[in-house]
């Protein structure tokens, strides 16, 4: 239709337009008005587009995609049971305030429903039972905003994440939801990873650009710079990951690559870029990438500075900087420097002993041949493709594969918390059709990097539990007796004989208004928490005070003749924890250090035996020696009895496994599958695993350099 008389028409229609063809008949409208609904939709505006502003976010769920509340799954405890015999987990081990306040309303509500409390959950009829919870959640909610401490915190584990109904977690109003460009909303191209959005804007440009010069001159440089953006998104390793996947669950490596390939984008020169273990989280196979965009920066005439323990990140430098030669108050040095060829040949660097080694297995593998098995059937949770993997008990089993392929689901969110609500907790897993072989299970646990503490109060010596020895210990000397001192006068946590003014924190902290708080030292104690009659008892020559501010080294050294305080200690010192002081606030810890901790704390109790521990990624912020150590205090867990699934890209690990479960073959929806199962050797064999052709050139270099 001629542009003259389009504008005609549209100006007799009042800016409304039928065009017929035939049978066919298509209805436009200038005002952006709808002929069904009579609903007219504004002029668009960048901001509608947007869900961190109020113009644009969903107005129910704020722009979050989520709501939180009860779960009604993870109310029930237990199908078999009956109301009156505890089959509500939210009543069954509740405070003991919560019962009486819901309990009376539940007992009222039972019999308008019909429902016997002396019947099990599972013959109840099953549409009464909507309405049952439904009442149940609409009395929890305002008990959980109105309450604190141990209510609130009982109350959380019931509740959950769950789509917003009223946008569907697109996070947008239903404004921005009815604009779409080559019939997509962007809430939709929102959800593509780097590459199908890729492909999205190739059809795009294709088939969608026909309008004129006009059209074409405002998509090109719009497209050429998302276009341009995306490819660094694939550059940097991170062809996974949709567009849309919210910060705060990206890795630490996930986040920082996000960030390069930003500036990658921004062709900046003259910079100093500071990385810190930008190989967090990436395959083995997507290194080479990484590296490749270092490379880059540096040859655009920047500066680029790497910290990292990766091996191959560390051959790829130009210059390398070692410190040491330990950690803590022994490193701090500069041990060697120069090129990583300068660093192998150097004899004082303990990264240059590392590189030069071959990698020989600590231990042979525990056969598979005879184990019991704990299996996952059908698990299809997020791009798990109806799974069907053996875990042996009893064994090291390392699940490995490209990032995004699907480990941390299936080992997480499946594996773990499916037996976690098997043997009775409230986790509501992963989707699966079930998992056999957790009747030889007795616990099951998580051994994460999560803070062991969240304030100074909290120290590595009362986590693992042998300050309470230290304590006796101090109390049960001639000095402590003849005053009549006890345990509790060594604690800092207790009135007596702590420094009250600091309450035995060491610190004072000083608010500074609109700026951070910040903490000082304690004049009174000069910051070494208690009182001058409690530093005046001694064990061999040495106050609680310069105890607590002894490395782990030095404390094994002072208690070894007190079996109860010196294992533990030999446990830690053990896992390469030794620079650490006694009395160091857990707050201040890493997360490396922080999951050894709990690792060595586990391996002091007398057995492991039934128990299921996984780990995801331990190796982060490790050096390559305490590598070794790590890998060994895993094999002491499983000699105990206990079994052990470790999420992991380190080939140094890969190769101490009994059995590899490796996903693939790439991530995203193109993951999900299982590429091998076995020990690492049939894993080397197989032509299809990425991670199996990794580790066969990892262990083949290994030889090379043993041999010259």
């Amino acid at each position: 239709m001629p542009g003259e008389v389009l504008k005609h028409v549209l100006a007799i229609g009042d800016g409304a337009l039928l065009v017929v063809a035939g049978e066919k008949s298509a209805y436009y409208n200038k005002n952006r008005a709808c002929p069904r609904c009579e609903r007219s939709y504004e002029e668009p505006d960048p901001r509608l587009f947007s869900f961190n502003s109020k113009y644009g976010a969903c107005p129910d769920c704020e722009g979050m995609g989520s709501e939180e509340g009860f779960d009604e799954e993870l109310l029930v405890a237990d199908p078999d049971r009956s109301l009156a015999g505890g089959a509500l987990a939210v009543l069954a081990n509740a405070p003991r305030r919560l019962p009486g306040l819901v309990g009376t309303r539940l007992r009222r509500l039972l019999p308008q429903l019909g429902v016997d409390p002396e019947r099990s959950w599972r013959r109840i009829a099953s549409e009464k039972k909507p309405a049952l919870l439904s009442n149940l959640v609409s009395w929890l909610e305002p008990i959980y905003q109105d309450s604190q401490g141990e209510i609130h915190d009982f109350l959380f584990q019931f509740r959950s994440e769950r789509v917003c109904a009223s946008c569907g977690g697109a996070r947008l109003r239903d404004v921005a939801r009815a604009v779409a460009i080559g019939g997509l909303g962007l809430h939709q191209v929102a959800d593509f990873t780097p590459g199908e959005a890729l492909a999205f804007l190739d059809r795009f440009r294709q088939t969608e650009i026909r309008a004129g010069e006009r059209s074409e001159a405002v998509s090109t440089p719009i497209l050429k710079e998302l276009e341009s953006r995306l490819k660094l998104l694939l550059k940097v390793g991170l062809s996974y990951l949709q567009l849309s996947r919210p910060a705060t669950t990206l890795s630490g490596g996930e986040a920082q690559r996000v960030r390069l390939a930003a500036q990658l984008g921004s062709h900046l020169r003259g910079v100093c870029y500071v990385l810190d273990e930008p190989t967090i989280g990436l395959h083995p196979r997507d290194h080479a990438l990484l590296l490749a965009t270092l490379r880059e920066l540096r040859d655009a005439g920047n500066s680029v500075l790497v910290v990292e323990h990766d091996e191959d990140t560390i051959r790829s430098a130009d210059h390398v900087i070692d410190l040491g030669p330990g950690g803590g108050s022994e490193g701090g040095r500069i041990v060697a420097q120069g090129t990583p060829a300068a660093i192998v040949q150097n004899p004082e660097s303990v990264t240059g002993r590392h590189l030069s080694r071959p990698r020989a297995r600590l231990r042979k593998p525990r056969p598979l041949a005879g184990a019991e098995f704990l299996e996952v059937e059908g698990a299809r949770e997020n791009n798990l493709r109806n799974l069907d993997v053996r875990f042996p008990l009893e064994r090291l089993t390392v699940v490995t594969g490209v990032s995004g392929s699907g480990k941390s689901t299936l080992v997480r969110d499946v594996l773990y918390r499916g037996v976690y609500r098997a043997l009775g907790g409230s986790a509501l897993p992963g989707e699966h059709d079930r998992i056999s072989g957790v009747e030889r299970l007795s616990r099951v646990l998580e051994v994460d990097q999560t803070p062991i503490g969240k304030t100074p109060r909290s120290i590595p010596a009362s986590y693992v539990g042998f300050f309470d020895e230290i304590r006796r210990l101090f109390a049960s000397t001639t000095e402590s007796r003849m005053k009549g001192y006890s345990p509790g006068r060594f604690s800092f946590n207790v009135s007596g004989g702590r420094c009250e003014a600091c309450a035995g924190q060491g610190t004072i902290k000083m608010e500074m208004s609109f700026l951070p708080n910040v903490y000082v030292r304690c004049e009174s104690c000069r910051g070494r928490r208690f009182n001058e009659e409690t530093l005046r008892s001694t064990f061999r020559g040495k106050n609680i005070h310069e105890v607590l501010s002894m490395t782990l080294a030095e404390a094994e050294e002072l208690f070894r003749p007190i079996p109860a305080i010196h294992r533990p200690l030999s446990l830690l010192n053990g896992i390469g924890l030794s620079y650490l002081t006694l009395g160091q606030p857990s707050n201040t810890l890493s997360g490396g250090e922080a999951q050894r901790i709990k690792l060595a704390y586990e391996l002091s109790k007398p057995s492991r035996a039934g128990t299921l521990y996984v780990l995801d990624e331990p190796t982060t912020g490790l050096h390559l020696g305490d590598i070794e150590k790590l890998v060994r205090v895993l094999h002491e867990l499983v000699d105990t009895g206990a079994t052990v699934v470790v999420i992991e890209h380190n080939l140094d690990v890969v190769a101490e496994a009994d059995c590899v479960v490796d996903l693939g073959p790439e991530g995203g929806d193109r993951g999900g599958r299982l590429m091998s199962w076995g020990p690492p050797a049939a894993m080397m064999r197989q032509r299809r695993s990425l991670t199996g052709k990794f580790l066969r050139d990892h262990l083949e270099g290994a030889r090379v350099e043993a041999a010259s």
